[in-house]
């Protein structure tokens, strides 16, 4: 669990900042003040990363979010024991099939009884292709599914997910979560072991033997999204 550790105290760093301003503000100093004679412009060498590697605006409202979820699942968890989770799909029509096998599996994720891997690739709201493969278990502890199932978001993967690759600036990153541990140096390349039972998942579609000691894949095509399941 040193993953949930350290995943706590960025988010708590986090929490502090009020607006993305103020996240930049905290890596200005006096004299950077002093010699550019203007805050605005000091914000802007920092986002750009002149003063070494910042989060961008979207990843700092995703980050903050998943934050300030945490917190209010954390707040709430003693209150909701015993009591049977409020399902996100409930009560909504969904006609994608990616939804559809989201939503069949939210209960038995939400309860502990199955842990799934969802792969998604898509572009972001700059245009920018991305994929990344997603804890679902942990996702849903984390953030409020009902804009996704009623349709106001799209899930996207980030960079505090399992994998995360940005086709565009190749920024890439890699993070083990509570359920899974990520295993990127293996010769039959990307894996993920479940931290609770052991099973290993490969993720390649092209290995014949893709999923290790019995784990199902569901492949989903929707529109212009190339998005997989895997539990």
């Amino acid at each position: 669990m040193e993953y949930s550790g350290a995943v706590g105290r960025f988010h708590d760093s986090l929490s502090k900042f009020k607006v993305y301003e103020d996240y930049l503000d905290s890596k200005v100093t006096s004299m950077d003040l002093f010699y550019l004679k203007s805050r605005e412009l000091a914000r802007k060498l920092v986002e750009h990363g002149h003063k070494g590697t910042v989060l961008s605006r979207e990843e700092f409202v995703e980050r903050k979010a998943a934050a300030q979820a945490a917190e209010a699942a954390k707040s709430n968890a003693f209150h909701n024991r015993g009591r049977p989770a409020t399902l996100a799909s409930a009560g909504k029509e969904l006609k994608d099939n990616f939804l559809k096998a989201l939503a069949e599996r939210e209960e038995a994720n939400r309860s502990g009884k199955m842990t799934s891997v969802i792969f998604i690739r898509d572009h972001n709201t700059l245009g920018q292709e991305v994929s990344g493969y997603i804890d679902y278990t942990h996702r849903l502890k984390t953030q409020d599914f009902e804009p996704y199932f009623s349709g106001k978001k799209r899930l996207m993967p980030g960079r505090s997910d399992l994998c995360y690759y940005n086709w565009k600036t190749r920024v890439s990153t890699s993070n083990s979560s509570p359920n899974f541990e990520v295993i990127y140096d293996d010769p039959n390349g990307l894996l993920f072991k479940n931290k609770r039972d052991k099973k290993i998942l490969n993720v390649d579609p092209l290995t014949a033997n893709h999923i290790v000691d019995g784990a199902g894949l569901v492949t989903l095509v929707t529109q212009k999204m190339e998005e997989k399941l895997q539990t």
